[in-house]
C-alpha cells in the first residue's frame, strides 16, 4: 500500500520537510532505497550513506536533517518511528477465518469464528481460541490452552496443558511452551522425577523467537509479563518470572525460580543460575554468567573478552597463582602491623 508523507507526519507526530502529497509504498535501507521507499538513519555508522540516498523520504533526528538530499520526517526516535511506519506499509495478512480440513479439533474446544486454524494442527479438549487468532500449520494445543485475541502462532508451535497466551502475542516457528521443567530429586545416587504441576502464563504483546522453550512451573506458574521480547533459542526454566518489557537476546539460559525485573536488557549467550532476583532496569552484556542476585539498576558484565591464545594461557596461570599471592600479601601486612582489606570487612 502507498501512504503520503503528510499522512505519516500527522500520524506519528513528525515534522515534514518535503512534499506532503508525495507517497511511499515500502521501506528500504539508505543504500538501496528508491523514490517509492522510506528509509531511516539512527546509527551514526550509516551517516555516510545519507548524502547519496535515493529514498523518497528519510526518518531522522534534527541533527542530521541538513545532510539529507531528499524529504525528511524529523522525529526524536527514528528507529521506533520506522518500526511503526513499516507496520503500516507492510501489514501482516489478516486471518482467513476457518479451520483447515486436515486439522483435528476436540469437540469441547471453543474457537472464535474469526480465527484461523492451519493445516495439520491439533487442538485438544477445552482449548479456547480468541478473536482473529492465527494458528499456523502443524501446531499443537493441549488441553486447557487459552489464546487471547489476535494471537499469532506462526508454525509448529507446541503449547502444553493449561498454557495461557495474552492478546497480540507472537510465537515464531518451533516455540515450545509448558513442557516439564528440569525437576529431579536426588535419592541414593539416582534421580526421582518431581511432577511439574504449574502452568505458563504469557502476557499481552509478548514476542517469542524461533525454537525458544519455556518450562511449566513446578508448583506455581512460570510467568512472562506483558511486552517481553524473547529472541531465538532461549531456555526459560520452571517458575521463572520475567518482568514487563524486558528483552532477552538469543541463546540465553535462565535456570529455575529466577526473577528478572521490568525493562531489563540481557545480551546474547548470558546464563543465569537458579533462585536469583534481578532488579528492574538492569542491563547485562552478552555472554555474562550471572551467579548472584542484582539489587540495583545498572550495567553488568561477567566475562573476559577473547584473547590471543598465548595471552589467555598467561592470564590463566596468573589466576591459578592468585591464591598464593594473596596469602603472601596477608603475611606481609600482618608482619607490618597492617590489616588486610578482607580483615577490615569482617570488623
Amino acid at each position: 500500500m502507498a501512504v503520503s508523507l503528510g499522512e505519516l507526519a500527522v500520524r506519528f507526530g513528525c515534522e515534514l520537510r518535503g512534499d506532503p502529497d508525495a507517497r511511499v509504498e515500502r521501506v528500504a535501507t539508505l543504500a538501496r532505497a528508491d523514490e517509492r521507499s522510506i528509509a531511516f538513519l539512527a546509527n551514526p555508522r550509516y551517516r555516510a550513506q545519507l548524502a547519496a540516498t535515493r529514498a523518497g523520504a528519510v526518518l531522522l533526528n534534527p541533527a542530521s536533517a541538513d545532510e539529507c538530499p531528499t524529504a525528511v520526517l524529523l522525529c526524536d526516535n527514528p528507529y521506533a518511528t520506522f518500526a511503526r511506519v513499516a507496520t503500516i506499509l507492510h501489514p501482516l495478512p489478516p486471518p482467513e477465518p476457518g479451520v483447515h480440513a486436515s486439522a483435528v479439533v476436540a469437540a469441547s474446544a471453543r474457537i472464535d469464528p474469526s480465527a484461523q486454524v492451519g493445516a495439520y494442527t491439533i487442538i485438544g479438549p477445552d482449548v479456547v481460541v480468541g478473536a482473529r487468532a492465527f494458528i499456523g500449520p502443524h501446531c499443537s494445543l493441549e488441553e486447557g490452552v487459552s489464546l487471547a485475541a489476535d494471537v499469532r502462532l506462526v508454525a509448529r508451535v507446541t503449547l502444553c496443558r493449561a498454557v495461557q497466551i495474552g492478546a497480540r502475542a507472537v510465537l515464531q516457528p518451533g516455540v515450545v511452551i509448558g513442557g516439564d521443567g528440569f525437576g529431579f530429586a536426588p535419592e541414593r545416587g539416582m534421580w526421582l522425577k518431581v511432577p511439574q504441576l504449574g502452568a505458563v502464563r504469557i502476557g499481552a504483546d509478548v514476542e517469542i523467537g524461533a525454537n525458544t522453550t519455556i518450562d511449566r512451573g513446578a508448583i506455581d506458574d512460570t510467568v512472562i509479563e506483558e511486552g517481553v521480547k524473547l529472541d531465538n533459542l532461549i531456555q526459560i526454566g520452571h517458575n521463572v518470572h520475567i518482568g514487563a518489557h524486558s528483552a532477552l537476546a538469543a541463546c540465553i539460559g535462565v535456570a529455575g525460580s529466577t526473577t528478572i525485573g521490568k525493562r531489563c536488557m540481557i545480551g546474547g549467550g548470558a546464563g543465569f543460575a537458579g533462585h536469583l532476583t534481578i532488579a528492574d532496569d538492569v542491563v547485562i552484556t552478552g555472554y555474562s554468567a550471572v551467579t548472584h542476585s542484582i539489587a540495583r539498576p545498572g550495567v553488568y558484565s561477567g566475562t573476559l573478552p577473547v584473547e590471543e591464545v598465548h595471552a589467555w594461557r598467561r592470564l590463566v596461570a596468573r589466576f591459578k597463582r592468585s591464591g598464593l599471592l594473596e596469602t603472601r600479601v596477608r603475611r606481609l601486612e600482618r608482619a607490618a602491623g597492617l590489616k588486610s582489606d578482607q580483615e577490615e570487612d569482617h570488623d
